[in-house]
């Protein structure tokens, strides 16, 4: 099904004054044809950009989670300055899963195994939103044929 589309150029002088009027009939792509490579391509790019944002979050999450886990297993000072900044923002992450385990307490110093458990359901929520976006991915034929062809 053919479609004309009608493009009307006005003077900037005078707006009402018509200067060109354009016509062009638009062929809509048959089904099954690939997008045109640089269409693709921009996909690609903002679910490569989104995969780099998600595991840079949760490697954020994770570090922040990791010092928490270091700092009360080495006993520091909770009122230290940066003590204070990673308890104040590690808190938040790991309020979920406390007391999932109990810790373990050896002469002030923590451990805390709920943290452990947190930093790996961070992980694995990460992964999961990262394999989701990948069924959004523009397929080629080629990649379908391969992928399938190999299993």
């Amino acid at each position: 099904m053919e479609k004309v589309e009608e493009t009307v150029t006005t003077s900037s002088v005078a707006p009402e004054q018509v200067v060109r009027t354009t016509q062009r009939v638009v062929i809509p792509a048959p089904v099954g044809v690939p997008e045109h490579p640089q269409q693709e391509y921009k996909k690609k790019k903002v679910l490569f950009r989104t995969h780099k944002v998600i595991w840079y979050i949760v490697a954020v999450i994770d570090t922040l989670l990791g010092f928490r886990i270091l700092l009360l297993a080495l006993g520091a000072n909770p009122n230290s300055g940066f003590t204070n900044l990673i308890y104040a923002l590690s808190n938040p992450l790991s309020l979920p899963f406390r007391g999932i385990l109990s810790k373990t307490v050896t002469s002030g110093a923590i451990f805390d195994w709920s943290i452990i458990i947190a930093a790996a359901v961070y992980t694995l929520i990460g992964f999961g939103i990262v394999e989701l976006l990948q069924l959004i991915k523009p397929v080629s034929k080629n990649e379908v044929e391969n992928t399938l062809d190999k299993s």
